[in-house]
């Protein structure tokens, strides 16, 4: 299959808004640069951390190729944080509608929703981005832009469609793409992936979703809220299983409420052809076995570093199953060459990426010493609500011997929350035993993403709950609750002793 095939592919059905988002990230057309004779910096890969990469160290005055095998933008444009937010959001106003009547709105005909066309809104919404991380943006930056696969000839060069770059600094930003795990019977039937469930134009009646992770959870509500019936398949019990337990169940009851039906625990899960040309799925979960058949099955768990046909060996870049081997610095172990997003990386998130590729430029064109260890990384799991983290779970802070303090606050109790009904939430801080210093939080609520970022400001910049709690929140704002777990802090200060002393002085006083 050619390049052109499988775009057609994986960005079907092919029309007008795939074909527009094709001709600016992969113009059939195109016709690569003739090569400069050395490059400050060459980058592989187009997604999140090879476009920032490239952009920022041409904006500095770097001569920069950027080489891409398949479509700029990478997964979060094509098959990732675009299409899946937009599939969402159009999930979220499918629920609204639903659940409308408990705010006095009625619809008289119930919810009908037309699945095609809240898919031809993603195609056309994702095409109207696609500017952003086009071929030609980038090339009128001054930055030579080559369509096709790169592959290291040596310490210090890149071949690509038959032309050879020689560069100064290079940076591998290939990224990482969906890995099949073993499950008996997935080789005999066909299946779904964040890189196709896009393309899809008709609402399967019955989903299997395997991998209750945040790709699994988000698509398992998403199709449900359309009107699937989802089963959703996990090995662990019950879903996201590196969240913090309490806010994880949160994100479950809601989940369930909209239709999703959990099989955790599973054991001796079996996948197999049906007579109808549908998918047998069989599964043991808490000591019931399972037999159920699916019209399309998601399978959202598992991913593979694009370390393959680059010639790593030549460069002498070391890199195993888990991605190229990088130092804090960014540097592989040819310390021209650098690695930044999905193919180095355990968090493999955008705005990861993006502040990966910032330390790269510092480091490769300014002989600078920035250093990954610095960086406070959040991330966000777009269910409903939504569930958002940064630095420390409880757990892992009593693995490291770190003494905690926590203080919680249930959105039940906030006056914006009630007003919404949106009660369902919390949000829970941890800091260093008898400090205000904040090592890491959970929030779950509607809009956790865009609310974790005020406690991201705080760590990042040593800031504690004392500064929190002296900041005015407007009110009514669910923020607000963060507000209120500073003012819980202040409270422990006062201690016995001090509320004696204060009593006795206001009585002295009177």
């Amino acid at each position: 299959m050619s390049k052109a095939d499988n775009d057609q592919a994986i960005l079907s059905p092919w029309d007008t808004h795939n074909q527009n988002l094709v001709a600016l990230v992969h113009p059939p057309n195109w016709e690569n640069p003739k090569p400069a004779s050395t490059y400050n910096l060459v980058v592989i890969g187009a997604g999140t951390a090879g476009l920032v990469c490239a952009a920022g160290a041409a904006g500095l005055g770097a001569k920069v190729a950027l080489i891409e095998r398949h479509l700029m933008g990478g997964d979060c444009l094509n098959v990732g944080c675009v299409p899946s937010k937009a599939l969402i959001r159009a999930a979220r106003a499918a629920a609204a509608v639903r659940d409308a009547g408990e705010f006095g709105v009625i619809i008289p005909d119930g919810v009908k929703i037309d699945f095609g066309q809240a898919m031809e809104r993603m195609r056309r919404l994702r095409a109207s981005i696609a500017p952003h991380d086009s071929v030609k943006r980038f090339s009128d930056m001054g930055i030579d832009v080559f369509i096709g696969d790169g592959r290291f000839v040596d310490t210090h060069s890149v071949e690509v469609a038959g032309e050879r770059l020689s560069f100064k600094k290079a940076v591998i930003a290939t990224g990482a793409r969906a890995a099949a795990p073993p499950i008996d019977g997935l080789d005999t039937v066909s299946y779904l992936t964040n890189e196709n469930i896009f393309s899809l134009t008709e609402l399967p009646k019955r989903l299997a979703v395997i991998g209750a992770g945040p790709i699994g959870c988000e698509m398992a509500q998403a199709f449900a809220r359309f009107g699937s019936e989802v089963l959703l398949v996990e090995t662990a019990h019950g879903i996201l299983p590196r969240e913090d337990a309490d806010a994880s169940g949160i994100v479950l009851e809601s989940m369930l409420k909209d239709g999703v039906k959990l099989l955790c625990c599973g054991k001796a899960l079996k996948l197999a052809k049906d007579a109808n040309d549908k998918i047998r799925l069989t599964v043991e979960s808490h000591g019931k076995n399972y037999d159920e058949v699916v019209d399309r099955l998601l399978v959202a768990v598992g991913r593979a570093p694009n370390v393959e046909n680059l010639g790593l060996e030549d460069a002498d870049v070391a890199y195993t199953r888990k991605g190229v081997q990088v130092n804090n610095r960014l540097q592989t172990t040819n310390t021209d060459i650098y690695a930044a997003g999905d193919i180095c990386s355990p968090y493999q998130f955008t705005h990861a990426a993006d502040f990966m590729a910032r330390i790269v430029i510092r480091n490769a064109l300014f002989f600078g010493r920035a250093s990954t260890d610095d960086l406070v990384i959040p991330w966000c799991t777009y269910t409903e609500p939504e569930i958002a983290h940064v630095g420390l779970y409880e757990k892992q802070a009593q693995e490291k011997g770190i003494e905690i303090d926590t203080f919680t606050r249930e959105l039940s109790d906030v006056d914006r929350s009630i007003l919404e009904g949106h009660t369902n939430g919390l949000v829970r801080v941890h800091v260093r035993k008898g400090t205000d210093k904040i090592v890491g939080a959970t929030i779950v609520a509607s809009n956790a993403g865009d609310m974790i970022s005020e406690i991201n400001l705080a760590m990042t910049h040593k800031l504690g709950l004392k500064h929190i709690a002296n900041t005015i929140h407007p009110y009514p704002t669910q923020a607000e609750a963060i507000r209120q777990i500073g003012d819980a802090y202040n409270r422990t200060r006062l201690t016995p002793l001090a509320k004696s002393i204060f009593s006795r002085l206001m009585a002295w006083r009177r």
